[in-house]
């Protein structure tokens, strides 16, 4: 069993943010790296919008330094996935799946959400190599080229919008034969995006990363048809899953699984128990808010266990 002043779940820039703050706070700090060490960032080929990377840096890299900062200010870093917890009393008792059992004094949740995609295998073969779901973190390397948004929604809508002002032409693609989104959102997508309606992705093609979509017109009905366009990136706007499910029985969420924190800070319904980055943030979903959110939660975390 190990005792720790204030234990962190997750290892994205949330999560090292505040191990970060909390080693330098001497609260020696234990984190568990979770499913994804690093988290969705070590998905991202480079980071061009994050502050002090005039040239960029590879996200594999960042993450990397990141864990280094934290280490180099004594957080004790956790291969592994907490699995269950009990949040009924303070300390708190978590435990992980390798049956360790953890006693924290406080917690930090920074386990993020994970994008939703569509279940192709071409989806995995050209991550990086053109499939996106995030156009606002990648959107940048396809200036002046052709992209395809799949999504009906008003997040959908807002990417595409996005991609608009930096690409040559943005198709949608709408499972539906109607958006989603609201009518604001529809009229302004629709003065200046193609949007594909009643088409499903089939696949993707491409010698050195994504070269165009196979799609399928009015899938099932009689007069389906198959169509392919040239594109040179795809990018998913169908929504994020927060990891957040093991916490469900204490921690309030909203409707989608996001943990719910009091307005303007990183404390949960909790006492003790804070949130941080994407696993609380519905809307932004930046490495950047995402560090300083991590930031909020471990000053938080001190600032309790100092009272």
């Amino acid at each position: 069993m190990t005792h720790t002043k204030c234990l962190i779940i997750g290892s994205g820039p949330a999560g090292y943010t505040a191990a970060i703050y909390a080693g330098r706070a001497n609260l020696q700090p234990v984190q568990y790296c979770g499913m994804q060490t690093g988290g969705q960032l070590t998905q991202t080929t480079e980071v061009e919008n994050f502050p002090g990377y005039p040239q960029g840096i590879d996200g594999n890299q960042m993450m990397f330094d990141l864990r280094q900062q934290a280490e180099r200010f004594g957080a004790d870093i956790r291969d592994g996935m907490i699995t269950k917890v009990d949040f009924s009393s303070r300390p708190f008792h978590l435990w992980t799946d390798q049956d360790e059992e953890i006693v924290a004094d406080t917690v930090i949740i920074a386990t993020g959400a994970s994008a939703k995609y569509l279940g192709l295998d071409d989806e995995k073969k050209y991550n990086g190599q053109g499939v996106s779901a995030c156009a606002t973190c990648d959107g940048f390397f396809y200036r002046n080229k052709t992209v395809a948004v799949v999504g009906g929604g008003d997040t959908a809508c807002e990417e595409a919008l996005y991609l608009s002002q930096l690409c040559s032409k943005v198709y949608m693609i709408v499972r539906k034969n109607y958006l989603r989104a609201s009518d604001v959102m529809r009229k302004r997508v629709e003065e200046k995006i193609e949007v594909l309606y009643e088409h499903n992705t089939l696949g993707l093609y491409g010698d050195n990363g994504v070269e165009g979509a196979h799609l399928v017109k009015r899938k099932g009905e009689p007069d389906e048809e198959k169509v392919d366009i040239a594109i040179d990136g795809f990018f998913l706007a169908i929504g994020h899953t927060p990891n957040t499910d093991v916490f469900a029985d204490f921690i309030d969420r909203d409707s989608t699984g996001y943990i719910k924190t009091i307005a303007g800070t990183p404390r949960t319904n909790v006492k003790g128990v804070f949130a941080a980055g994407d696993c609380a943030d519905p809307h932004y979903r930046q490495a950047i808010v995402a560090a300083g959110s991590g930031c909020m939660a471990a000053l938080e975390a001190e600032r309790l266990l100092n009272q």
